[in-house]
């Protein structure tokens, strides 16, 4: 089995032992350097160049730069996805976003993680696990996301959290680590002016 395929199963992988990895990481490194060059009134340009990087893609999305990512392929965002300034994304599994996904600035989305024994660390061995983000979710700036976690549809993360455990539909969740504070309801709903 090659790294490639232990990393893709959640296996403990080498990540700087497989030459197909660390070619594909190059690539998608250089893929965006050039779209973080780019002006920021060239939107065509931008969006084709991370059609050519990311796994999937709605029709209409905007990422600004900068934006990083260690593979591309893994990651999937939904229709009208916005991503402010600063997006990391660390695609050693997959990272899936719904529709509607807003995404403030200076957030990270991790899947890859290391061994707590500190020998399997010093052999540089690292695992990844997926993340999950449902329909019209709206993360605050500055929100870290760790490997292995669901956020359901509808939820809202508080700037500044980290989220190591799933979070449920339709909640507000903040904190480090990132909790439930409460429901959202009609009752959060703004008047229209």
């Amino acid at each position: 089995m090659t790294e490639k395929e232990k990393m893709l199963q959640g296996l403990l992988y080498y990540a700087d032992a497989d030459p197909e990895l660390l070619a594909e990481r190059a690539r998608a490194k250089d893929l965006c350097r050039q779209f973080n060059q780019l002006l920021p009134s060239d939107l065509a340009a931008g969006r084709q160049l991370l059609r050519g990087l990311l796994g999937k893609t709605g029709a209409e999305f905007t990422i600004l730069a900068p934006f990083w990512c260690d593979y591309g392929y893994n990651i999937e965002i939904g229709e009208n996805f916005f991503a402010n300034h600063n997006l990391l994304i660390l695609d050693c599994a997959k990272v899936v976003f719904g529709d509607n996904v807003l995404v403030g600035p200076d957030c990270g989305f991790y899947t890859a993680g290391h061994p707590l024994a500190a020998k399997q660390r010093r052999q540089g061995l690292e695992y990844a696990r997926p993340i999950t983000v449902g329909d019209d979710v709206w993360f605050g700036g500055g929100v870290r996301v760790l490997p292995g976690v669901r956020i359901g549809s509808r939820a809202v993360i508080g700037s500044g959290s980290v989220v190591c455990r799933d979070i449920p539909t339709d909640c507000l969740a903040a904190g480090n680590p990132c909790r439930v504070l409460r429901p959202i309801t009609e009752a959060d709903k703004m008047v229209e002016y």
